[in-house]
C-alpha cells in the first residue's frame, strides 16, 4: 500500500499538523518507507513460534526475604501530634 500525497494531505488534516509544501515529497517517501517495512514484517511466516515475553526469556534475580532494617515506628510516632493504636490521626478533611 503506497501513499499518496492528497493521503498525506488529508493525514496531516485529520492530525491537526501543518505541513511546509516542501516537505510534502520527503514525508510522503518516508511514510511508504515505514509501511513498506510494515509489509516486510507481515510477511515473514511466524507459524509455530512462541510470542516472547522478553527477547533473552531470562528470569530475575531475586534478593533474599529478610529484614534489613529495625523497626522504628515507636520513635517516629513518639514525636506526632496524635496517634492511637499505631496509626497517625489526621484532622478530617471531608465533610
Amino acid at each position: 500500500m503506497a501513499l499518496e500525497r492528497s493521503d498525506v494531505e488529508k493525514i496531516a488534516h485529520l492530525a491537526c499538523v501543518g505541513l511546509n509544501e516542501a516537505d510534502l515529497p520527503q514525508i510522503t517517501a518516508a511514510l511508504n518507507s515505514i509501511l513498506g517495512l510494515v509489509d516486510e514484517m507481515q510477511a515473514v511466516n511466524t507459524d509455530g513460534i512462541e510470542p516472547l515475553a522478553h527477547p533473552l526469556e531470562a528470569s530475575q534475580r531475586l534478593r533474599a526475604d529478610v529484614v534489613t532494617e529495625s523497626n522504628h515506628r515507636e520513635a517516629y510516632q513518639s514525636i506526632a501530634p496524635a496517634v492511637e493504636n499505631g496509626l497517625y490521626l489526621v484532622p478530617k478533611v471531608i465533610d
